[in-house]
């Protein structure tokens, strides 16, 4: 039975994980807030450019990031290119539709938006 190493290059991946984070964060947030004094494609432009950075930058990144510190010895870990894009691009789908429902349904209906980021956290 192979050993796994979680942190192979010590808090360096979890560290540069948290901080992709947080740098996809602040963007994708500050996105949500402008398109809400928006409406029409405009406001569309604004959620769909939020759902990137939530998606892509904070949490696909933050990932992936945290991923690569993870080691098996004698055991290489390869990365299928297709099935990892397609990670990120569902992530950056799951997001974009909570943020979509937030940004056009009625306020009854943040419970659904909140259940769908929830899932993808």
């Amino acid at each position: 039975m192979d050993t796994v190493h979680n942190f192979s290059y010590g808090l360096l991946n979890p560290g540069l994980a948290y901080a992709m984070s947080c740098l996809g964060a602040f963007p994708g947030l500050r996105c949500v807030t402008i398109a809400r004094v928006h409406a029409g494609r405009a406001k569309a432009r604004w959620l769909a450019l939020a759902a990137v950075s939530i998606g892509a930058i904070c949490i696909w990144t933050m990932h992936f990031i945290a991923m690569l510190g993870f080691s098996v010895p004698g055991d290489p870990i390869r990365y299928n290119v297709p099935v990892t894009a397609g990670s990120m691009v569902l992530a950056v789908g799951v997001v974009g539709v909570g943020l979509f429902i937030v940004g056009y349904a009625p306020a009854d209906s943040l419970l659904g938006a909140g259940c769908t980021l929830w899932r993808e956290a």
